[in-house]
């Protein structure tokens, strides 16, 4: 029988080595993860949340502000009224989308990644999975251009917005300092084609004004639209990232299939040479 320091001495080195085992197997595992395409994943998803989510509420709002103060009568408004309606499905069909297109690309980072990880290894990467990065390439792309549109769009009910606030902050320096009459300086949101011309009131003064940029409607909206032009902002840079990183993989890829071209053509000559002095030596050993 093995001493008792002996067999206590294997069990550590037993335990050590299971350790280091999992260590190692633990700092693969990270070494596999996409970080890249992991913080582009969560700057478009959280773009995108904000976007719709802010977007949907500022539009609601929106209605509500236009129906009390601007445009008494409903058919002058059905058809903005209808328009923003259709906009806010659009922002549902915008949020699932992206949740399902950023978890696609997550999944086609890890896809690159373990290929370049594994280029000298048995992995092979194939000409489907690099028609495949291309096409994600184009569509990140198109996308990209698409969402600097929906980014300039998203600033156009900020400038709205902004226009009536800094009206409203008019009004109240000239009543704070009393040297005139607010009465006279009015928003009239038909100017911005919105509601028609024929629109009733159609517009706010003085006052009115005032209320109405103090209202909890006016002061929420108006910062919504904020937050959901942010939103767009940092969908486009999470879009561009993407954009780098597939760019970045698909040329990997395309050398990564290269070298696993070489490497075949090297073993495939260094088959036929082996076989060609097998069979040379075989022919000597006839002779002789």
């Amino acid at each position: 029988m093995k001493p008792a320091m002996e067999t206590a001495a294997e069990e550590n080195t037993e335990q050590s080595q299971e350790k280091k085992g999992c260590f190692e197997c633990c700092i693969k595992c990270l070494g596999g993860v996409p970080y890249a395409s992991l913080v582009a994943t969560i700057l478009c998803f959280s773009g995108v949340a904000l976007f719709c989510g802010c977007g949907h509420v500022a539009l609601t709002g929106t209605v509500s502000i236009l129906e009390q103060h601007f445009s008494t009568n409903s058919s002058d408004h059905a058809l903005l009224s209808e328009v923003i309606q259709l906009m806010q499905y659009v922002i549902y069909g915008i949020a699932s989308f992206f949740f399902l297109y950023g978890i696609i690309l997550l999944a086609e980072g890890f896809y690159t990644t373990s290929a370049v990880k594994e280029l000298h290894g048995e992995f092979k990467t194939t000409a489907c999975g690099r028609c495949i990065s291309g096409m994600f390439v184009f569509l990140t792309y198109v996308l990209g251009v698409s969402w600097l549109g929906v980014f300039g769009f998203s600033a156009v009910p900020v400038f709205m917005f902004y226009n009536i606030w800094s009206t409203c902050e008019v009004i109240k320096s000239l009543q704070t300092n009393m040297t005139a009459s607010g009465d006279q300086i009015c928003v009239d949101v038909r100017q911005y084609g919105i509601i028609p011309w024929n629109a009733v009131p159609g517009r706010a003064c003085g006052p009115i004004l005032e209320n109405i940029c103090n209202t909890n409607e006016f002061y929420m909206s108006y910062h919504l639209f904020i937050v959901a032009c942010a939103g767009a902002g940092a969908t486009v840079i999470a879009l561009i990232h993407f954009l780098m990183i597939l760019s970045s993989n698909w040329a990997y890829l395309k050398d990564a299939s290269k070298m696993q071209a070489y490497q075949d053509i090297k073993a495939k000559e260094e088959q036929e040479l082996q076989d060609i002095q097998s069979r040379s030596k075989e022919q000597l050993n006839s002779y002789t």
